[in-house]
């Protein structure tokens, strides 16, 4: 059951997207008269014959014009989040709620009232099946770009907050002038307004794909590579041309007005940058101009490689070579006269003099054979004598010391 719906589906795209009976192409439209007359007959049983057909371009802001009052915006989104709308004047709402509701159509048109939620939903699917069928008909032509993928999102009932919802480009607007019922006596109007670069690349199908029989893993692999080659094909790529790029303080740019003069090098002109997404170098390029217009012709420099990353710049400190001089002490003689006393440690008498024993330490005199008491005494020419001390106090085997015998209670 899956097999048969799937090949009745691509049997519908495949008879949408040939030529017409008399042999001529298919064009937009032709696309959307049909889609109008065939579902208006498949879905309400309405005969709708398309009177008139307009295209044209507006801008954002002129958008709103082309829309009646009390007309229902439908607000359509499409490929990538873009968004166009379907506006349908007071006759034509009143006609499709008319055969829903009643059956019939009335004689003339009802007053005109401001369109509710109620309307939206009993029009949305008039809206996704033409739309769905002009998909279906252009699939295989360059106009399925700008014209699939548009679905039924919201609705609005007045014109004014499309400046908010919608993107500030051109559009491309189609004006259509119907007539419904058996004498087409009651007319109405359609208005579709789409982007003019469109983002339907992915939809469009390799031509003759549908007539090559039944669907094999081969087919599928190939449409799968036809969508994938337009959907990369078709992205976006934003290139920068740098002209020069000047580095300045936070004080200087805070103090930026309009009329200052920023300085660049003479050279700029013939050495701009073309770069990509992160400031990725892909060429060189030449400022100049193409029909009035500032325009950047590319040059090879071959002395420079683009891919390559740029070497950081680093100062080179080299030390000065060393240079022994003068001693600032040389010539000079130690200072003479008196010794400070020994209340500070920085004091001169610290420093012996030469050939003075100890200096200014006064009667303790030197080394030279001198008696230290119970410590004996040792000539400083020869070897060090042992200390003789005991385990039981200080003295040596000499008791005769110099050192009187502690008394009791002396508070040593």
């Amino acid at each position: 059951m899956t097999e048969e719906r799937l090949q009745t589906v691509m049997r519908r795209k495949a008879e949408a997207g040939r030529p017409a009976s008399d042999g001529s192409p298919i064009t937009a439209e032709r696309a959307i008269v049909q889609a109008i007359s065939k579902v208006a007959q498949d879905m309400f049983q309405l005969p709708a014959q398309v009177m008139n057909v307009t295209e044209g371009r507006r801008t954002l802001a002129d958008l709103p014009e082309a829309i009646e009052p009390f007309s229902l915006i439908a607000i359509i989104e499409g490929p990538e989040e873009s968004m166009g709308i379907v506006a349908l004047p007071p006759e034509t709402l009143s006609v499709l709620i008319e055969v829903q509701t009643t059956g019939n159509l009335a004689k003339g048109p009802g007053q005109p009232r401001k369109p509710t939620r109620i309307d939206a939903s009993m029009v949305a699917d008039f809206i996704d099946a033409t739309l769905g069928l002009i998909e279906e008909t252009l699939v295989e032509t360059e106009a399925v770009v700008w014209a699939g993928g548009f679905r039924y999102a919201s609705y609005l009932d007045d014109p004014r907050p499309l400046g908010l919802l919608l993107e500030d480009m051109g559009y491309r607007l189609w004006q259509l002038e119907v007539g419904f019922g058996h004498g087409f006596e009651r007319k109405g109007q359609i208005v579709w307004a789409v982007p003019v670069n469109g983002r339907g690349h992915s939809l469009r199908r390799m031509p003759g794909l549908a007539e090559a029989g039944p669907i094999t893993p081969d087919r599928e692999a190939a449409e799968w590579a036809h969508r994938m080659e337009n959907s990369v094909m078709g992205a976006q790529a934003q290139l920068d041309a740098v002209l020069h790029r000047v580095t300045l303080p936070l004080a200087a740019v805070m103090g930026l007005r309009a009329g200052m003069d920023i300085p660049i090098p003479s050279d700029a002109l013939e050495n701009l940058t073309v770069e990509g997404v992160g400031r990725r170098k892909l060429s060189a390029a030449r400022l100049g101009q193409h029909r009035g217009l500032r325009a950047v012709r590319l040059v090879e420099h071959e002395e420079v490689d683009l891919q390559a990353p740029p070497e950081p710049k680093s100062r080179r400190v080299v030390p000065p070579p060393f240079e022994a001089g003068s001693s600032p002490f040389a010539g000079k003689s130690a200072p003479g006269g008196p010794r400070a006393p020994l209340d500070r440690i920085d004091s001169p008498a610290y420093d012996p003099e030469p050939g003075s024993g100890l200096g200014g330490l006064g009667g303790l005199g030197g080394f030279d054979g001198g008696d230290l008491g119970g410590l004996g005494g040792f000539d400083a020419g020869g070897d060090l004598p042992p200390l003789g001390l005991t385990l039981d106090g200080f003295g040596a085997d000499d008791t005769a010391g110099d050192l009187p015998p502690l008394k009791i209670g002396s508070g040593f």
